[in-house]
């Protein structure tokens, strides 16, 4: 099949009757449609593009993907929800709103924590939406970010206002329960000295086929404070693309931390700029690979002005036949004096065949900088495996343990329990290990 005809059968159709019924004001409605024309002209990436020369999505453009939102009980939600966020949490299933399951009772009146369609209703949250939507992500980014803003729908709109700090984390859910495809878009607008914690997930109720095609903008304003954890544990048959942007003001924090388990084939582009003095930004992130997945983080940290923090530190467990692609860019342009920019990417290879594709970059265009930069790929220590072995560990055991250990460092950063025992529990059962022996 090829790309013109999966444009017209899949996309076309579905495009054009979501344009229609949708209510929204003019403007969203013209952007879409000229994010729409990108896609009809530029269709999926492909490995000729040098951003993408090491991840294939041909596949995506092959499936017959259903577009019409399935159904789940409440109770089955239940297992993808957290103690902390309980009561302050939309859950959306194949990118629509469940009401039922969605509540926001914990959060203060003044923060807004709805859909693109509730915030139109009111006249500064829709102005609030065109001044950023669609601003920190161009649609022309590349087709797959094209596509997610021709689908604009509902939609997830996070309103901090300006001193406001929330203790309760807010907890964005979106839930696949067949072979759809799904377009997630997600706005956060926090104002001076506000500060939140965002929990965005991403789960499955089965092992099928489907597309996640997310994006996030984050606009920071001065001095405010955003922890982001973003966890994706889709279908290990499942596409999951991701996009997010962060827009950080004069001694404004961005403290992100990305967990991939998920997806038979996954990306995740982050890119971070900084607009005044004095901001700083924490990107890390892990991603525990087997069988044949494959994952690719791609991250710009863009350094504009001077006296601003950059802190990244990625790791990799990959076992089987599986892939791993890490881009790191740190730009330091020619006004930036002042930057310390620190990057790290490490990857643990468990089996001869997996593979890693590294590369973390700097450009620095000013000499009045502390910068660094670093890749590994290896195994297990020697040593370290050795001192197990002498302590009467099994070689089984003592290999998971130093792998577990391994993870464990980006997983302890999280600091909610519950997402924390979540994630330990995934890790300790893709090792197949119980520390209780």
């Amino acid at each position: 099949m090829n790309l013109q005809v999966v444009k017209e059968t899949i996309y076309s159709a579905e495009f054009r009757r979501s344009l229609e019924v949708a209510n929204q004001p003019s403007w969203l409605k013209n952007l879409r449609e000229n994010a729409f024309v990108y896609f009809a002209e530029n269709g999926f990436p492909t490995t000729k593009n040098e951003d993408w020369k090491y991840t294939n999505v041909a596949a995506v453009g092959k499936e017959n993907f259903e577009f019409e939102s399935g159904t789940i009980n409440t109770p089955d939600l239940k297992k993808f929800t957290y103690n902390e966020s309980a009561q302050s949490q939309l859950v959306f299933v194949d990118g629509k709103l469940n009401l039922e399951c969605s509540d926001v009772s914990a959060l203060p009146e003044n923060v807004f924590v709805k859909t693109f369609e509730e915030a139109f209703k009111d006249e500064k949250l829709a102005e609030l939406i065109k001044s950023n939507l669609a601003k920190s992500v161009n649609y022309d980014f590349n087709g797959f970010t094209a596509l997610n803003t021709a689908f604009i729908g509902e939609g997830a709109f996070l309103f901090i206002p300006k001193e406001v700090k929330i203790e309760t984390p807010i907890h964005l859910l979106y839930v696949s329960t067949g072979s759809k495809a799904s377009f997630p878009r997600i706005l956060v607008v926090a104002e001076n000295f506000s500060e939140a914690k965002i929990i965005e997930s991403y789960a499955r109720t089965n092992e099928t086929k489907y597309l996640t095609n997310a994006v996030v903008e984050i606009m920071l304003a001065d001095e405010a404070k955003l922890k982001h954890f973003r966890v994706q544990r889709e279908s290990h048959e499942a596409f999951h693309i991701g996009t997010t942007a962060a827009q950080i003001s004069r001694g404004s924090v961005y403290d992100t931390t990305n967990i991939n388990l998920g997806s038979a084939i996954s990306r995740h582009d982050i890119n971070v700029k900084f607009n005044a003095e004095g901001g700083e930004c924490f990107v890390d992130g892990l991603y525990m690979l087997s069988s044949a997945q494959h994952h690719d983080t791609h991250s710009v940290i863009d350094h504009k002005l001077p006296n601003c923090l950059s802190h990244q530190k990625y790791k990799g467990v990959l076992n089987d036949k599986s892939r791993g692609v890490f881009n790191g860019k740190v730009f330091v342009r020619e006004n930036a004096s002042g930057t310390d920019a620190q990057q790290s990417n490490k990857n643990l290879l468990l089996s001869d065949d997996a593979r890693v594709d590294t590369k973390p970059q700097l450009e620095i265009f000013n000499d009045d900088v502390k910068c660094a930069h670093g890749a590994t790929v290896g195994q297990l220590e020697e040593e370290e495996l050795f001192y197990l072995l002498s302590r009467g560990l099994s070689e089984k055991l003592a290999r998971n343990l130093l792998t577990y250990g391994f993870a464990e460092e980006i997983i302890n950063k999280i600091e909610l329990e519950s997402i924390k025992i979540e994630l330990d529990e995934a890790v300790l059962n893709r090792l197949d290990v119980n520390l209780g022996m």
